[in-house]
């Protein structure tokens, strides 16, 4: 592994910058701001969390039309366009004055953070890297994991001393002065895939490259969109949802973040794990497994009572997380090839990013309306159990058609 890192490393660090940055257009770290944005503009839960959802619908609409930029503009390039456009949103999200701006603040930091920082990092990855695809992905999402770890803490931390808006200037900072140049930097030299050297890659099967209206006319894919979408929808739903669940169970409220450190290295491990097995067995060999833990993190989530019923939900969350992370970054070129990666993936990360979207927003609504969150949980858990089947019955058509 030591020696993979340090043979690849400008293209490892720079994809896993890219992950790692894409933190500020999360929900993880923009729920950190949502308690005085309601007492600002006089928002309920449900109000906030359907501007949450429209802003977000918002950038997936515009993912499918910016994200197949990527194949025909250099890696660097985008950068350069992408990441200034993510500082001013924070600043603009820090700043806002009205409840349009602060929609449209929303949207970009989803668009060009959450969307376009972990597309290029994965398409590029993904592109780049043949035999080795899986250990490599599995590397650079780590990026996730530590700005989950470590941005919502230094925001929160900056926030209570000096206000939001600190923090939000910071980010905004950290972003022009630390991402923009090294991420340019590390993507500035495309890797050329080394199929046939010993100790790089190995040589791998050809892939015939379909185009991205091949792939939206292929019902395998619908099919696996069913089990991609299931991680962020209900992810996002738990961390958005966090202060509602702290006063339900009568959690403490430092717990969440404590226990996100679990499910930190929950992912890491369980990541560099599912790499190592997609090198060995593919990514369609691993599909099956993607959402057994999701569903049972749902379920245990259902009848939490006790703080320690929170570390079992995020052990078992970082579980998935660390499958599903490694696994649907590879399986896309696994099964479509790679020269139109970018636009195949626009289609599906802007899935991703309805499925975040609708998760506060539905949530939120159904809270709302007289059914608690437990009571969802345990649908969404039921739901992971049809998916799995629906990924089995794909896996095992792929594995015939990829021969």
């Amino acid at each position: 592994m030591l020696t993979f890192i340090r043979q690849n490393f400008r293209w490892i660090a720079g994809g896993f910058a890219l992950t790692y940055f894409s933190s500020f257009g999360q929900t993880y770290f923009i729920s950190a701001s949502i308690a005085e944005w309601q007492a600002a503009f006089d928002l309920s839960h449900g109000e906030f969390g359907r501007l949450y959802m429209f802003a977000t619908l918002g950038s997936a609409a515009c993912l499918p039309f910016i994200g197949r930029l990527v194949d025909h503009v250099a890696a660097n390039k985008m950068i350069a366009m992408d990441v200034p456009v993510l500082a001013g949103a924070t600043l603009l999200a820090g700043f806002a004055s009205s409840v349009p701006v602060l929609v449209f603040a929303i949207f970009l930091l989803r668009l060009f953070g959450q969307g376009m920082m972990t597309h290029m990092a994965l398409t590029a990855t993904g592109r780049w890297f043949h035999a080795e695809r899986g250990r490599a992905l599995s590397l650079v999402v780590l990026g996730h994991q530590g700005g989950e770890a470590s941005i919502p803490l230094v925001f929160a931390m900056i926030a209570l001393a000096h206000g939001i808006q600190a923090g939000w200037i910071s980010a905004a900072l950290l972003l022009l002065v630390v991402g923009l140049p090294f991420a340019y930097w590390a993507y500035s030299k495309p890797r050329e895939p080394q199929g046939h050297r010993v100790g790089i890659d190995k040589p791998v099967r050809h892939i015939r490259s379909w185009t991205r209206r091949e792939v939206i006319r292929d019902p395998v894919f619908w099919v696996l969109l069913t089990g991609v979408l299931a991680p962020g929808f209900i992810g996002t739903t738990i961390f958005y949802h966090q202060d509602y669940m702290a006063k339900l169970n009568d959690w403490p409220p430092q717990l969440f973040a404590v226990s996100l450190v679990v499910l930190s290295l929950t992912t890491v491990a369980c990541a560099l794990l599912s790499g190592a097995a997609i090198d060995r067995f593919s990514a369609r060999s691993i599909l099956p497994f993607a959402l057994l833990p999701l569903s049972a993190s749902c379920f245990a989530l259902a009848v939490a009572g006790p703080p320690a019923a929170l570390f079992v939900v995020m052990v078992l969350l970082g579980i998935s997380y660390g499958i599903s992370s490694t696994l649907f970054g590879a399986l896309w070129p696994e099964i479509y090839g790679a020269v139109y990666l970018g636009s195949i993936r626009s289609v599906t990360v802007s899935a991703t990013v309805v499925a975040t979207a609708a998760g506060p927003g539905l949530t939120g609504t159904l809270i709302d309306r007289g059914i608690d969150l437990p009571r969802q949980m345990n649908y969404l858990g039921f739901y992971c159990l049809l998916a799995t089947v629906a990924l089995v019955v794909a896996s095992l058509y792929l594995r015939r058609r990829i021969t």
